[in-house]
């Protein structure tokens, strides 16, 4: 379908979506989030595609949510609150982004702030380009991160922190970003969509389900104690019992040859 606020595309294995609004530095609107969730809804259970990339551009990846759209009216007040939990599509779509099956890499080249920032912690794997920018500056203007930034920030880095960051609202460099494990990987400037298809190409050689599981038991695990996160693993793990893949790879690494997997 035709898109206003995004670009898509396919490379080997990857849907490609580009958040394309220059003239905000890629700032996200309703129709931006809508747009994202219908393009990786379409490929959710197509076999051919292995995970999402998401990237802007090279000036911004994007810059938050579009402040414009923070508009109502004063008796309206109420009706914003209820809405957050069903209406808001920008909330949608961090949920989305996070629950989405498939492996989703976020390539930031140049900005990645506030809102921004958080649909890149949405995504399991973030690679930024030398000169990107981090941060969740919101509380410079009376605000604070409302989209995940609060806890998925806080997993990741630990609370002394992700604290700082947020109450200072500072930003920080793509190496700063990687030394405290914000980010996975740090690539020349305008080479981190060339390695988020690196990255996806060595996931897409193993087998589909494998990957779609274990993603579920780390993202179900983390927020459990030990003991559960250990039966959901073993519980989740069994499950590969019944697929065709589990008797393809253990016999072709007998056999000494590539698997061939379908996802079944």
């Amino acid at each position: 379908m035709p898109y206003q606020d995004i670009l898509v595309a396919r490379s080997d294995g990857a849907l490609e979506i580009t958040i394309h609004r220059p003239d905000k530095l890629n700032a996200i609107r309703e129709q931006t989030a809508a747009e994202i969730m219908e393009a990786m809804g379409e490929v959710e259970m197509d076999r051919a595609v292995v995970g999402v990339i998401l990237q802007g551009s090279e000036r911004a990846f994007c810059t938050g949510v579009d402040t414009s759209e923070f508009k109502h009216e004063k008796d309206e007040l109420f009706d914003v609150y209820r809405a957050r939990k069903r209406t808001r599509k920008t909330l949608q779509m961090q949920r989305f982004v996070r629950e989405f099956t498939k492996p989703v890499i976020t390539a930031v080249e140049g900005f990645a702030l506030g809102g921004g920032l958080e649909l890149a912690l949405s995504a399991d794997i973030i690679v930024a380009g030398e000169g990107a920018q981090l941060g969740l500056p919101e509380a410079k203007l009376g605000l604070m991160p409302g989209a995940g930034g609060t806890q998925t920030l806080t997993r990741l880095i630990g609370r002394p922190l992700a604290k700082e960051l947020m109450w200072t609202g500072r930003r920080v460099s793509a190496a700063e970003a990687l030394a405290c494990r914000l980010v996975n990987h740090v690539t020349p400037k305008g080479q981190a969509l060339a390695k988020a298809r690196e990255i996806l190409a060595e996931i897409g050689k193993n087998a589909p389900l494998s990957v779609m599981l274990i993603k579920q038991a780390v993202d179900r695990g983390v927020d459990m104690s030990l003991a559960d996160g250990l039966a959901t693993e073993n519980d989740i793990s069994y499950l590969l019992t019944f697929s065709e893949d589990r008797d393809e790879g253990l016999r072709a690494f007998r056999e000494k040859r590539p698997p061939k997997f379908r996802g079944q």
